[in-house]
């Protein structure tokens, strides 16, 4: 009988040891965005209420990432699922249909904005470029997380933030006014850029990889119409995606015939801590510096 009394207060103490002598701690619900743009913007929202997952690590490309089992798994148990869609992100279409269909809540950026459309009447997802866009898909994050919990003033969290966009927005233009208008002209990587062209007033040149996604292949004849569009609009700088290869990038300004700078731009992806991308509203502005350097 000692013996076991014994035993009993030794599996005692070391089950309080393990805990650190409380109760474990209730884990809280999860909310997995798909982008890493979606996964901050949740974070500034709901990241002291919810725990927030991203699927795609930083300097991933959204139009050819594919998710793990593992990741799978850990979107059927949260709470929401916030991705962009309009195909962005294409190598998770089905995995977003099916958990719909399981009774997963998902959130959609396309769902409830009107997207720009590329010349073939697709949607252009790339909505992100737009603040205002982006302050309409805050407000109605907002109202989905209401839904699901009513207990927290959602709405005055989506406003304050939406603040913040708007204001960034602001700062954006100030950094754009001092590119003359006759400069504004991009020629990029691919067709990533339509929203901001649309809303700050740049005129789009070309794009290197044909149509929306980076999955495209330029022919050797479209590169040398390019080549010869950056000569006669007289474009300064070709910008890049910092998740892609910058070769065909540099290979096209060499035969332009004079210099053009090759110029990284954060994209699809947020940036590394330290980067001056690593949040969104970050992200969108040392965008926006790196434009108005290359072509003041």
């Amino acid at each position: 009988m000692k013996m076991r009394i014994i035993i009993t207060l030794v599996v005692a103490l070391l089950a309080t040891a393990c805990s650190g002598g409380t109760a474990p701690s209730q884990t809280r619900p999860t909310i997995v965005a798909t982008t890493t743009i979606l996964g901050d913007i949740v974070e500034q929202i709901a990241g002291d209420v919810y725990d927030v997952e991203v699927l795609m690590p930083v300097g991933a490309d959204p139009h050819d990432f594919r998710p793990s089992a593992k990741q799978i798994a850990t979107a059927q148990r949260a709470t929401l699922v916030v991705a962009n869609g309009l195909h962005l992100e294409q190598g998770l279409e089905d995995v977003l249909t099916n958990l719909e269909q399981d009774g997963v809540a998902v959130f959609q950026v396309g769902d409830v904005i009107e997207p720009r459309r590329f010349d073939d009447g697709s949607p252009d997802p790339h909505v992100w470029f737009d603040p205002e866009r982006m302050a309409t898909v805050v407000v109605r994050l907002g109202d989905r997380l209401a839904e699901l919990d009513p207990s927290v003033d959602w709405k005055a969290r989506a406003d304050a933030y939406v603040d913040e966009v708007l204001a960034t927005e602001q700062q954006m233009r100030d950094i754009f006014s001092a590119i003359p208008q006759e400069r504004r002209k991009l020629v990029t990587s691919h067709l990533a850029f339509g929203y901001l062209a649309d809303r700050f007033g740049f005129k789009l040149i070309g794009v290197i990889v044909p149509g929306g996604s980076t999955l495209g292949e330029p022919s050797a004849a479209a590169l040398a119409a390019l080549a010869d569009a950056i000569r006669q609009e007289d474009v300064p700088a070709i910008f890049v995606e910092s998740t892609a290869s910058p070769k065909l990038a540099e290979t096209l300004a060499s035969e332009v015939g004079r210099e053009v700078a090759v110029v990284p731009l954060y994209t699809g992806s947020l940036g590394d801590p330290g980067s001056g991308a690593d949040t969104y509203l970050g992200m969108l502005l040392t965008d926006a510096t790196r434009i108005a350097d290359a072509l003041q």
